[in-house]
């Protein structure tokens, strides 16, 4: 049985348009197995785990498929995306990358924060709740100006 706090960190997940289905979030097998390794060797504080929780959750409830069949509007790992804030209408370029990678300086965002697992998986036109410590923020996904599978580029 969940807790009334367990079912609030639900809801407050994203979903696609208010959606909870698995159908809605894609995931290409090969970034499914490479986040799967990165989650059980990641030491993390009792405080990230839930973050890791989250993430956890929503591979698992993505649609795998191939890289190859991967539709051109979904964030994968390793896309550059255009989204707006729909509260400030701030317009933000985010590149979804690994921890090692992350700079946030530079827009790239690591995919165990929480924004960066906020935006996997969905695609062009989607609005994604995004928990922060101010509250909630909505961003809407209007570009993908970069996605490795689109592209080609299947080894990133």
């Amino acid at each position: 049985m969940f807790s009334a706090a367990a079912n609030k960190r639900e809801d407050d997940l994203k979903r696609r348009k208010g959606s909870k289905s698995k159908d809605d979030l894609v995931i290409s097998s090969f970034d499914k197995e490479r986040l799967k390794q990165l989650l059980n060797a990641t030491e993390t504080s009792a405080s990230d785990r839930a973050d890791l929780e989250d993430l956890t959750r929503e591979i698992e409830r993505g649609a795998e498929v191939r890289p190859e069949e991967i539709p051109p509007d979904v964030v994968t790992m390793n896309s550059t995306i255009r989204v707006t804030d729909l509260e400030s209408g701030s317009s933000y370029v985010y590149t979804i990358v690994f921890p090692a990678d992350a700079d946030y300086d530079t827009g790239k965002i690591s995919i165990l924060a929480p924004l960066g697992t906020a935006l996997l998986g969905y695609r062009i036109g989607d609005v994604v709740n995004w928990r922060m410590p101010g509250g909630n923020r909505r961003l809407r996904i209007d570009a993908i100006v970069y996605q490795p599978e689109a592209a080609g580029d299947f080894h990133l």
